[in-house]
């Protein structure tokens, strides 16, 4: 327990006396105004100094809130360009298919036969054969021996027809031999594979035939599977040996073989359906007998 001393009792008092009189005075007359606005001045230094931690604090939460929320801003910017980018991509690719299906589209309007349209599933990527698969078949009306091109000319035949898919085999096939002939000098002979996407090979063109490089190959509508008249390559070079009976001639296939993406299959006569040609059961041809292919 503490005991109070008299004396400290009456000095506290005394404290508390003038204490009241100062602020009643002051309150009334103003006459601290001057002391105080000193007092203040010289505490302001201190006041500032105690509150600067609390500053520092606020400054520091909101700059790394303002650069938390910057960053998260950052990475969502960035996925919606990744995400953009992809859709970009993707729209660009379907404009490239609208135009091949287009121009697809154009020459089904020119064909005289009538047409299905499919697109490619699978490529064999084997240099000696040269197939591709596409998502039509049987039931589809699709046949072996079935001519199939795309909107440049000619792609090959159905060798097998399942019953929703069906095997194509390319004109560069090493197997393959299509009747053709010179749309400039109706000359006829046969297209061969060569195993070469951009190759074909003319055989039994005799020496004294005029043969130029640029000159149009269409099919010669012999051998009972294609029409006549369809584009089927250009002559790039022709070559006369005196030294042997025939030229050699090469052609490049009007059909971009490697790109295709959609082709069109010419619908026939159903009871004209046939093996497909091969080069390997192709007798020789010349130029004014027709160069069929029997199976």
């Amino acid at each position: 327990m503490f005991v109070l001393n008299p004396t400290a009792t009456l000095r506290l008092g005394l404290w508390v006396a003038l204490a009241i009189v100062l602020m009643t005075v002051d309150h009334r007359y103003r006459y601290l105004d001057g002391v105080r606005d000193v007092l203040t001045t010289a505490v302001y230094p201190l006041h500032h100094l105690v509150g600067w931690p609390t500053t520092v604090r606020d400054w520091l939460t909101e700059n790394l809130a303002g650069r938390r929320a910057l960053l998260e801003e950052n990475t969502r910017l960035r996925e919606k360009q990744v995400f953009l980018n992809a859709q970009l991509q993707k729209l660009i690719t379907l404009e490239a298919e609208n135009r091949r299906l287009r121009s697809l589209l154009e020459s089904v309007v020119d064909a005289p036969e009538r047409v299905l349209i499919a697109e490619l599933l699978a490529v064999d990527f084997d240099p000696y054969r040269h197939h591709i698969l596409i998502n039509r078949g049987r039931q589809h009306g699709v046949y072996v021996g079935q001519p199939v091109l795309d909107q440049h000319g000619v792609i090959g035949q159905v060798i097998r027809a399942d019953p929703f898919t069906a095997s194509v085999i390319l004109i560069t096939d090493p197997h393959h031999a299509l009747p053709i002939q010179i749309n400039r000098t109706g000359v006829r002979t046969l297209a061969l594979g060569t195993g070469h996407f951009q190759r074909l090979e003319l055989p039994h063109i005799p020496n004294h035939e005029d043969v130029q490089a640029g000159d149009l190959l269409i099919t010669s509508g012999l051998g009972g599977r294609f029409p006549h008249g369809y584009p089927v390559g250009t002559v790039t070079e022709a070559q006369f040996d005196p030294a042997s009976p025939f030229a050699r001639i090469i052609a490049r296939p009007v059909a971009q073989l490697d790109r295709i993406r959609e082709v069109m299959l010419l619908e026939g006569d159903p009871t004209a359906r046939v093996e497909p040609e091969t080069s390997a059961s192709a007798p020789p041809a010349s130029p004014e007998a027709p160069a069929s292919a029997p199976p």
